[in-house]
């Protein structure tokens, strides 16, 4: 690892107010010296606005012209409340409240309750649905699991709102929303969702804003003792305000108007949820005095990701777009986006995998690497083609890494080593820090190489494995560091929840991924009917979507790849095009109103099923495959690891057990000689499959989901002599 990562991981606490400028350009230097009266920050995707607001409140507090207890920091996720703690950690200013906008008002509620309303707040429920669900049952609705999903959203959205339920249908046709059920069922469902809450004695998530909004609106000496804490108000992300979330905050202000806002009109993608730029475009008109800095220098992506990005906005309509911000990279030039067309979404998936296969070969980290979709629904093909390839990944939006349970027994043993481990001759102070968190941990799971397999035991691995490698890098940037300096060092991570980093492409759909980066990034599934999705049919919901798309492709430091397929499943009827969003910025689409704004270099590439890269030119069609059907009942198999088995998952299956024993006992022994997961090799589902239909050659072999060419060309004359009944094949770990 470089010095320049290593100052990245753990810098060095700036020894004065000016030292925290350093570094800074002229504009995000700008913010962070205007310290005084209102400020709005538009900030382009990759520009450092949360690098701008952290050294605005360090700088502040180490200059002595604000208070760290008079800080109010507050986001809109843990993960970034917790990195904006880590940063005001890291620059000196440790004592700043950084939140989010639910965590502030519980914490309040908390403490003024008592005094406020008497007595003690009334429980938080973690999940409303099962409520929703009780509800529906006391109005005699029967609701299937997605309307129940749905109506569960239709309740937070009238919350968040500020909608009342005899306002709900009436507010809903206003916004335009697409409502699960009949709106006036909705409006029943909602008010008896109320009514029970209200008999259980318990509260939603979006009732800790709505409380705090009604405690500091009835009771004036709390608001004044809430104001008399807080006096500088910083947000992030405040294109996703709520009007429930924009009361609060007027509240916290009251007259007062030392508050900073940073955000992008371009990067609304919530408003299913109730945010909206409003709030950031209107902030001149409310405070006619505000400094406005605009940031557009891109220190994220190569000039082709930000002509891309710039592109997509510039072909935008609506209000947003007009305030739209035409970045400028600040990265050396790097390869143009790829675009690849497939005949099916399983062959999009596969092709996907095995050029992230050949990016891992050639020595980029899994953790680097991105696969993005529109719908979680999206994800299982993708896994199922990583799994085939034997590339590790990760989901996004699993659970937080210090809340896993091996990560909190890893904590707990370093820290027992930490204070006893002495006695221990792996464990005194001539044995370096890595080799000392390596024989705590393999206590607890953790081995040189990972264990076979892509469920719970390799999950926990992976966890352990990353507190290694964090530990290495802790060493290596503090010389002389003890298991004792790591454990602050961890602790203070878990209260700011900076976790390290786990190997692995991360899946992880678009909504998901904001604010996150990558090097590489795979854009999937970008056609017609999922990027735009194929509900969104007004002019705002269209444009959202563009937005979205944006939002994802300004992820990508250096590597774009974007795809689609022409039909669901293989064999299926070649419909789809190409995203609208697209034209006119990839070659050969013509132009988008009048206007070509390049794209990539090389045309658009076919992509195959059997493993090589198509070329610029048109490839020849191919014969069109008969839609995939169970071979036991005839149904058409959409899921992907039906489609595998060729087969229903509840159809019965003639497998033959020999065949499967003899192929699982071989994989093992190849895993084992390659240093590999199992599952690398063969997944358990396509070991299944080869095993019913028993290929006789290399051409039934191939047609197997799961079985590539590269694959073919590795392990085909093994399989096929198991499928023939050849003993001890591939056996012998002696050549």
């Amino acid at each position: 690892m470089t010095a320049a990562t290593h100052s990245t991981l753990f810098p060095q606490v700036p020894d004065s107010a000016d030292a925290v400028l350093d570094g800074l350009d002229p504009e995000q230097r700008e913010v962070a010296t205007t310290l005084r009266g209102p400020v709005c920050v538009l900030a382009g995707a990759g520009t450092g606005k949360t690098r701008a607001i952290t050294h605005r409140i360090a700088y502040g507090v180490r200059a002595g012209i604000l208070q760290p207890s008079s800080v109010l920091a507050v986001t809109f996720t843990n993960r970034a409340a917790g990195e904006m703690r880590g940063r005001l950690r890291q620059l000196g200013a440790a004592g700043v409240q950084a939140r989010t906008f639910h965590s502030a008002a519980l914490r309040q509620l908390q403490y003024f309750w008592p005094k406020a309303i008497g007595g003690s707040l009334p429980r938080l429920v973690d999940r409303k649905i099962q409520l929703v669900a009780d509800a529906a049952a006391a109005c005699r609705i029967r609701l299937d699991r997605g309307e129940l999903r749905d109506a569960t959203a239709e309740i937070e959205w009238s919350k968040v709102t500020q909608t009342v339920p005899a306002d709900y249908a009436l507010a809903a046709a206003k916004a335009g929303r697409e409502t699960p059920r009949d709106p006036a069922e909705i409006a029943q469902l909602y008010a008896a969702y109320e009514d029970l809450k209200r008999t259980r004695s318990v509260i939603d998530f979006e009732d800790v804003l709505l409380l705090t909004v009604a405690v500091l609106q009835d009771r004036h000496d709390v608001a004044e003792q809430v104001r008399a804490q807080y006096q500088h108000f910083v947000v992030d992300e405040y294109q996703d305000v709520s009007p429930l979330q924009q009361r609060l905050l007027e509240l916290w202000l009251g007259d007062r108007d030392d508050l900073c806002v940073v955000g992008d009109a371009s990067q609304t993608i919530y408003s299913f949820t109730g945010a909206t730029p409003d709030h950031l475009l209107d902030f001149r008109v409310r405070h006619p005095g505000a400094t406005v800095v605009k940031l557009v220098r891109d220190y994220r992506s190569t000039p082709q990701v930000v002509h891309l990005a710039n592109g997509l906005l510039a072909q935008a309509r609506g209000r947003a777009a007009d305030h739209r911000l035409e970045l400028v990279s600040q990265r050396p030039a790097g390869p143009e986006p790829v675009y690849t067309e497939y005949a099916d979404e399983p062959a999009e998936a596969e092709g996907a995998a095995r050029r992230i296969r050949e990016l891992l070969d050639s020595g980029v980290p899994a953790a680097e690497i991105a696969v993005l979709f529109r719908t979680n629904s999206q994800s299982e093909t993708y896994e199922q083609a990583l799994a085939d390839a034997g590339v590790p990944y990760q989901l996004r939006g699993a659970e937080r890494f210090f809340d896993r349970p091996e990560v909190r027994r890893a904590g707990s043993a370093l820290r027992a080593a930490a204070r006893f481990g002495g006695n221990d001759s792996l464990l005194d102070d001539t044995v370096d820090l890595p080799s000392q968190v390596r024989a705590v941990l393999s206590g607890e799971g953790w081995t040189t190489e990972p264990p076979a397999g892509s469920g719970a035991v390799r999950e926990r691995w992976e966890s352990l494995a990353a507190l290694v490698g964090l530990a290495q890098d802790f060493a290596a940037a503090r010389a002389g560091a003890t298991l004792s300096d790591l454990v602050v060092e961890l602790d203070e991570r878990a209260g700011a929840q900076h976790a390290p980093t786990v190997q692995g492409v991360t899946l992880a759909s678009l909504h998901s991924a904001k604010g996150l980066e990558w090097d590489v990034v795979f854009l999937v599934g970008v056609a017609e009917g999922m990027m735009p999705i194929t509900y969104a049919k007004t002019d705002e919901q269209i444009e959202e979507e563009r937005r979205l798309l944006y939002v994802g492709v300004t992820r990508a430091r250096d590597r774009l790849h974007l795809s689609w397929a022409l039909a669901r499943s293989p064999g299926g009827r070649p419909s789809r095009r190409p995203s609208r969003f697209l034209k006119g910025l990839r070659p050969g689409s013509g132009t988008a109103g009048g206007r070509a704004s390049g794209g990539g270099a090389g045309g658009v590439e076919r992509g195959s099923r059997g493993g090589g890269r198509g070329a610029a030119a048109p490839a020849p069609r191919r014969a069109q495959r008969t839609p995939a059907r169970c071979r036991v009942c005839g149904r058409t198999l959409t899921d992907a690891g039906e489609m595998k088995l060729m087969r229903c998952e509840g159809c019965p299956s003639d497998m033959d057990e020999g065949v499967y024993e003899r192929l699982c006992a071989w994989r093992a022994v190849q895993a084992e000689r390659s240093g590999q997961p199992a599952f690398c090799v063969f997944t358990d589902k396509t070991l299944m499959a080869i095993a019913e239909s028993v290929p006789e050659d290399e051409r039934e072999l191939a047609r197997i989901p799961g079985v590539g060419m590269r694959k073919l060309n590795r392990f085909g004359s093994d399989v096929l002599a198991i499928c023939a009944g050849q003993e001890g094949v591939g056996l012998d770990a002696d050549d």
